[in-house]
C-alpha cells in the first residue's frame, strides 16, 4: 500500500472535516424541525430546543389527527396535493413524451423552428403581471386549470428529446420493417429504452407539483382546493401569533414544525428509489442544437 506523504494526509483530513461539517449543516435544519415538532410547549416558547428534543411529547403531531379544526384543513390539503401531483405529473409526462418524441424525429416539418420556439421560452418570459392576467383570461382558477395551465416545462421536453435522439436508429428501422407504426415505436422502443430519463423528468414534475405554492395561492380562490404548501404557509403564519396559541397544550411553533414533518414524509420515502436515475437522466440535459 502506498504511504501518504504529509501534504496528502493534511489534504485528506481537511477534506473529511469539511465534508462532515457540510453534512451536519445540511442535516441540522431537518433534525431541528423534528426536535421542535415533538418538544414541549414550555421548551419551545422558552427557546431551549437547540440540538435535541426537550421534554418530548407528541401533542402537536396528535393535533392533526385528533383535532378536527386542525386535521380537516391539513388532510384536505394533503389530498389536494396528491391530486395535483398525480394527475399533474401524468398530464405533464404525457405531453412531454409526445413532444420530445416528435422533436427527435428527423422528418418532422419545421423541426428547428418548433424547437426554437420551445427553447425561446427558457430564455425569456412575459413577466409576472402579464402571466397572471394571461392565466386569469384562460380561466385557470381551479385544480384542473392549474394542472393544464402549468402542464409542461420546456427544459424537460428538450431533455427527453435529447435522450430519444441518442437511441439507435437501426433498432427503429428494424421495427419499421416489421410493420411498427409511430405509436408502437414510441411505446415499445423509445419509452422502454429511456427509463432513466423518464424517471428523472417524472421526479422533476412530481416535485414541482408537490411543492407548488405561488400560483396555487394566487389563482385558486376556493380554499378547499388549496394544496398542502398553501395551508402550511397559513399554519406557519399562525405560529407567530402568541395570543392565539395561549390556550393550546402545545406550542404553535411545534404545530408548524409538525405540519412540515408530515408534509415531507412521502418525498423522503419516494426520493431514494428514484435518486439512482438522476445521474444518467440529467447528463443528457444539455441543449445540443
Amino acid at each position: 500500500m502506498k504511504r501518504l506523504d504529509t501534504s496528502e494526509i493534511i489534504f485528506k483530513v481537511l477534506a473529511y472535516v469539511l465534508v462532515t461539517l457540510f453534512a451536519l449543516a445540511t442535516l441540522y435544519p431537518f433534525l431541528y424541525t423534528v426536535f421542535a415538532a415533538i418538544s414541549s410547549k414550555t421548551a419551545m416558547d422558552s427557546g431551549s430546543v437547540v440540538f435535541w428534543p426537550v421534554d418530548p411529547d407528541f401533542l402537536a403531531v396528535k393535533a392533526f389527527f385528533e383535532d378536527p379544526n386542525r386535521g380537516v384543513a391539513l388532510w384536505r390539503s394533503y389530498t389536494n396535493t396528491l391530486f395535483y401531483t398525480f394527475y399533474g405529473t401524468l398530464f405533464s409526462m404525457g405531453v412531454s413524451i409526445f413532444a420530445g418524441y416528435a422533436l427527435a424525429k428527423s422528418n418532422l416539418l419545421f423541426k428547428r423552428q418548433i424547437a426554437f420556439f420551445i427553447v425561446f421560452t427558457m430564455w425569456f418570459s412575459a413577466g409576472l403581471i402579464p402571466t397572471y392576467y394571461n392565466y386569469k383570461d384562460l380561466l385557470v382558477s381551479n385544480r384542473w386549470g392549474i394542472i393544464y395551465g402549468f402542464g409542461v416545462q420546456a427544459f424537460n421536453i428538450i431533455l427527453l428529446r435529447n435522450y430519444f435522439q441518442g437511441i439507435s436508429k437501426e433498432i427503429e428501422e428494424a421495427a419499421i420493417v416489421d410493420g411498427a407504426n409511430e405509436l408502437q415505436l414510441l411505446t415499445t422502443i423509445y419509452i422502454p429504452m429511456s427509463k432513466s430519463a423518464i424517471a428523472t423528468v417524472t421526479l422533476f414534475y412530481a416535485l414541482s407539483r408537490w411543492n407548488g405554492y405561488f400560483w396555487n395561492r394566487i389563482l385558486v380562490a376556493n380554499t378547499n382546493e388549496h394544496p398542502l404548501q398553501v395551508v402550511l404557509r397559513a399554519i406557519v403564519q399562525e405560529s407567530g401569533d402568541t395570543e392565539t396559541g395561549f390556550n393550546y397544550p402545545y406550542s404553535l411553533r411545534s404545530l408548524a414544525y409538525a405540519a412540515i414533518v408530515l408534509s415531507v414524509i412521502p418525498i423522503i420515502i419516494i426520493y431514494p428509489y428514484l435518486q439512482k436515475y438522476f445521474a444518467r437522466g440529467v447528463n443528457v440535459g444539455g441543449v445540443k442544437e
